[in-house]
């Protein structure tokens, strides 16, 4: 006979398997949303900024006749004295003037919209111009290691890349002096341009913009192919929680996701600066003027606009502290990783605080430099504490593991890595001179160099010092120098080959990227 239970034990065993099968189909339905493929969310800065159309019902929305007319066009305006008939000009300003003068109009009241469908119309053309420029430069058809591979799992493009002069070869090319090489044009990597130098500016991998359409210009486009790009989205680790790893979760982060992904990691200012990380704030071709680059008015870009989850996608602009405009060079945006270990930043301007950088990016890199345009377009003012949280967020972001280096000393452990690898570290810190610069652990020396490349170059004068960028995770940051030149590890190699006078064997050359893939 089965035994039998009183009401209250009964009502309690129900309660208990109904809540089971409710939570065990819940929890089915949600593994089953998360393998469906992802509903495409709006970008709530684009939602932001963006006015619903209504219907015209109402008499006062509709347009009169003195709407429509040219009485608000400044040529018509009436002087405030008849007297300025007489003077210079009759008292008007004739020529251009900044705040209504979209920048680089080629006359004084060209009207916005002219120059937009100007540049739009040339954009083919301009870019066609780039393609066969690089072309012309590098074989941009990508070769892939079968193993190696970034930190999500994107395969490493493996090089050479760089097209050498007819009937050349690198060892017959390394061999001749720096004089030789400049006075015959054959230095296989010459300084990388802009696509629209006059113009410059930020300019975004199509990936991204695919994500976030309020970052196109209607002017120029993203001109290296997505295989020489680092990953997107990129890995995030932070060195506050080493044991979580990768904490992206595979997600580009912005403000529409930030805090569901970490109010349980970061602290609240830590959260508050990343905040303020992904707040678009007015810069040169992204902001509500009408001498923008977007076609639409637009709130501006975030810090992890450029910097995508607190390292890069390859974006790029123009460095902004050379003058005048053709003189400033490319400049890719650069990893934060492992900022809580660096003692200047910016590739010239040396700012000695994460603080300063941060500040200060407003006032340089968003507006090429140049804080007139800035008070224009909407000069962003933060206060210290702001900032300060911001920094904060920025010291958290880690470099990749690295498995096989020593953790004190940043060596590598001889019982973990392969014999090309050891062979690559001691070519490292001795006959490829790497070391003098790339000092363990990070892999950096804190100090500004400069690589007088003028030496090679025809018609180049140049960069002049630039700060040393870190090596830590250096496989997951392509493409490589600070304007991108050298699409690939092994380009790389190759540059500093000949620049530094090396003489480097073809399997030396190998080993040491195997070792810097280690780092």
């Amino acid at each position: 006979m089965a035994p039998t239970c009183s009401p209250q034990t009964a009502f309690v065993n129900f309660s208990k398997l109904f809540i089971s099968v409710f939570l065990g189909s819940w929890f089915t339905l949600s593994l089953a949303q998360d393998d469906a493929p992802k509903r495409t969310r709006a970008d709530a800065v684009a939602e932001a900024q963006t006015p619903k159309s209504v219907p015209v019902e109402r008499p006062e929305q509709k347009k009169s006749q003195h709407d429509r007319s040219d009485v608000f066009n400044a040529t018509k305006a009436s002087p405030s004295s008849p007297v300025f008939e007489d003077q210079p000009k009759q008292g008007k300003v004739s020529g251009f003037d900044f705040y209504r003068d979209p920048l680089n109009a080629d006359e004084p009241f060209q009207q916005p919209t002219a120059i937009m469908q100007k540049e739009t119309d040339n954009k083919s053309s301009v870019m066609s111009a780039q393609r066969q420029l690089l072309e012309r430069r590098y074989n941009l058809k990508p070769k892939f290691d079968p193993a190696a591979k970034m930190s999500r799992g994107k395969p490493l493009a493996v090089g050479p890349t760089a097209k050498l002069a007819d009937g050349m070869s690198w060892d017959e090319l390394a061999s001749l002096a720096p004089e030789e090489i400049k006075q015959r044009g054959i230095f296989p990597y010459p300084s990388l341009p802009h696509p629209l130098q006059s113009n410059g500016g930020q300019v975004f991998p199509q990936m991204q913009i695919k994500m976030f359409p309020r970052l196109e210009r209607f002017d120029v486009e993203f001109d290296l192919p997505e295989a020489f790009l680092p990953e997107f989205p990129p890995a995030i680790f932070l060195h506050n929680r080493p044991e979580l790893g990768d904490v992206s979760r595979g997600e580009v982060v912005s403000i529409n996701n930030f805090y569901r992904l970490f109010k349980d990691i970061l602290t609240p200012a830590q959260l508050n600066g990343l905040q303020f990380l992904l707040t678009p704030f007015p810069q040169e071709e992204f902001n509500p003027t009408d001498d923008r680059k977007s076609v639409q008015p637009s709130l501006g870009v975030t810090c992890f606009d450029c910097h995508v989850n607190g390292h890069t996608t390859g974006q790029f602009h123009l460095n902004p502290d050379d003058r005048p405009q053709e003189r400033r060079f490319r400049l890719d945006t650069t990893s934060l990783r492992g900022m809580f270990n660096q003692q200047i930043h910016g590739s010239k301007r040396s700012l000695r605080s994460v603080e300063d950088f941060t500040e200060f990016e407003f006032r340089t890199a968003y507006f090429n430099g140049d804080p007139i345009h800035a008070m224009k377009k909407g000069f962003p003012i933060l206060d210290r504490i702001h900032v300060s949280h911001m920094a904060q967020m920025q010291n958290m972001l880690d470099f990749p593991p690295a498995p096989k280096l020593d953790p004190a000393t940043g060596r590598l452990d001889p019982a973990k890595a392969t014999e090309s690898e050891l062979r690559g570290e001691k070519l490292f810190f001795g006959k490829g001179q790497c070391s003098s610069c790339h000092t363990p652990p990070a892999y950096l020396d804190h100090q500004m160099h400069d690589l007088h490349l003028e030496r090679f170059l025809k018609n180049e004068p140049g960069d002049g010092a630039i700060k040393t960028f870190t090596l830590r995770g250096i496989k997951e940051s392509p493409p490589y120098l600070h304007d991108g030149r050298a699409l690939t590890l092994e380009d790389t190699v190759e540059f500093f080959n000949l620049v530094l006078q090396l003489k480097l064997a073809p399997q030396e050359k190998q080993d040491l990227v195997a070792f810097m893939r280690q780092l």
